[in-house]
């Protein structure tokens, strides 16, 4: 499989927690100030909108019906457990 290259995030200047992890294997996966909005809701609960995601690999592109209609989607996996982290807008349309 070869190596791993994992992109560690830095930490705020009082070493608390600001960046979010995989919940498995703990690699970092984003920053707190990555976050763009906190108003969505996933299959399992809230969720986040994130401007920048490190350390993930994509699936394969595939359509879904969200709330807000039909969209093409890539599940993301963490890079290092294959744990999924949530999805991505590969594609979308206004219909």
């Amino acid at each position: 499989m070869g190596l791993l290259f994992v992109e560690v995030l830095p930490r705020d200047a009082t070493g608390g927690a600001a960046v979010l992890q995989c919940r498995r294997c703990r690699v970092d996966a984003a920053s707190v100030a990555a976050i763009l909005s906190r108003d969505f809701h996933g299959r399992l609960g809230r969720a986040y909108l994130f401007d920048r995601v490190v350390n993930i690999s994509l699936g394969p592109n595939e359509d879904r019906y969200l709330r807000t209609g039909r969209h093409t989607v890539n599940d993301i996996y963490c890079i290092c457990c294959q744990e999924i982290l949530g999805w991505r807008y590969a594609h979308w349309s206004i219909t």
